[in-house]
């Protein structure tokens, strides 16, 4: 991975940030309906926290709401709570120049990291295909799943580094698309999603300090994601709050942590997302973090996957390289480079 150069994994916000919100066609009202997850007319602060995107990659917080709504003067009565009738006054423009001016720091990011991408297929190092075959192994799923599935990501973590809670993969609904199958099954969405079933994250050293695999919500009874923001604390927040999470995995070298991003269909193939596989990586505090990913990707619409498992294979059994390149492992392949 060092051979071959890491790259940011989340750069800082562009300059043309307002310029972009403004292309968005989207009512003030459809904005607001958006953010009332509970539907009563009011805007509680953890409701627009959820919505992490209109951060401009920013991690939101609490206090950095209230400095916002301090700044375009959208809370009058600084309760913390805006009504549908306060936020029908505001001017949506105001939010996205406060935006588009704030100076961001890296460890204001969601994910303050760096990464590449290592091919493990076919011609691949040893070392690379070796992995894969364990993989195999450990998860029991059949070669042409996991041939065909993204290639290992490799991250560095500095002393600072943090990855806020996450999920690895998004629902997926009729309308939604897998990213690996989306061209060989030739139909548009209007949605898309990595469909990532499975999670295999490698250890690659001891950490000094900090770097904990943090799953904030794993074995809880019920799931509801307003609850992960209660007084101030946000669950999700890995730079302030991982001491709070429910499981916590330290890194220690040679050794890997495996779970589902799906539940079962109870049919024997993938269902619904399980947002109980939330996580993230914490604060390293001292040192330096290594870890890799793979990934498995598998199609919730089993008809997808199957046609593209045999259209896979027969590309392969024609050895027809230029129709093979638009599996993920297979993008990458020109950019391996030898260990």
């Amino acid at each position: 991975a060092q051979l071959k150069g890491l790259q940011k994994s989340q750069i800082l916000p562009t300059e043309d940030y307002e310029e972009a919100m403004e292309m968005i066609e989207i009512s003030q009202m459809d904005i607001f309906n958006l953010l009332d997850h509970n539907q009563d007319g009011q805007l509680q602060l953890k409701e627009v926290l959820t919505h992490t995107r209109l951060g401009n990659g920013r991690w939101m917080t609490p206090q950095s709401i209230r400095e916002m709504y301090a700044a375009v003067k959208a809370d009058p009565d600084g309760n913390g709570v805006l009504s549908l009738e306060e936020f029908k006054q505001l001017n949506i423009r105001d939010f996205h120049k406060y935006m588009g001016s704030q100076k961001v720091k890296m460890s204001d990011l969601v994910r303050n990291s760096q990464h590449t991408w290592l091919y493990q297929g076919e011609g691949a190092h040893q070392v690379m295909r070796s992995i894969r075959q364990r993989v195999m192994r450990l998860t029991r799923l059949p070669p042409e799943i996991v041939e065909h599935s993204e290639p290992l990501q490799v991250v560095r973590y500095d002393q600072g580094g943090h990855y806020h809670a996450h999920m690895d993969s998004g629902p997926v609904f009729p309308e939604t698309a897998c990213s690996h199958t989306k061209l060989i099954t030739n139909e548009s969405a209007p949605f898309e999603t990595s469909c990532r079933y499975v999670t295999v994250l490698f250890y690659l050293n001891n950490v000094t300090g900090g770097g904990e695999t943090i799953f904030p919500i794993a074995d809880n009874r019920t799931y509801e994601e307003m609850s992960l923001i209660q007084n101030d604390v946000d669950l999700r927040d890995t730079r302030k709050n991982c001491d709070k999470g429910n499981l916590r995995v330290k890194p220690q070298q040679g050794t890997a942590v495996f779970w589902y991003n799906y539940l079962s269909d109870g049919e024997g193939w993938v269902g619904d997302l399980d947002e109980y596989s939330l996580h993230g990586g914490c604060l390293v505090t001292r040192g330096t973090k290594w870890i890799a990913n793979n990934w498995i990707n598998v199609d919730p619409n089993k008809r997808r996957q199957l046609q593209f498992q045999q259209e896979m294979a027969r590309y392969a059994k024609e050895g027809d390289e230029a129709q093979n390149e638009w599996t993920v492992d297979k993008s990458y392949s020109n950019v391996h480079v030898e260990l």
